[in-house]
């Protein structure tokens, strides 16, 4: 199994993700008024609390 560091790759997809959460808020909470950037900082913190440094992948989820 290969390892990814998560931390780093919520990082690269830094924009990405905000703009994923984002869109996920407006679909089922249109109304609840969530600032984007608030958001990712605490999706950011929750991956750190939940997840370890470094996970374990299944080999066919990485390409090189």
């Amino acid at each position: 199994m290969a390892q990814v560091n998560i931390a780093e790759i919520v990082d690269h997809l830094s924009s990405e993700m905000r703009r994923a959460l984002d869109a996920a808020v407006q679909e089922v909470a249109p109304k609840a008024g969530v600032d984007p950037n608030d958001l990712f900082r605490a999706f950011k913190r929750a991956v750190g609390r939940k997840c370890n440094t470094w996970e374990q992948v299944p080999d066919r989820f990485v390409q090189q």
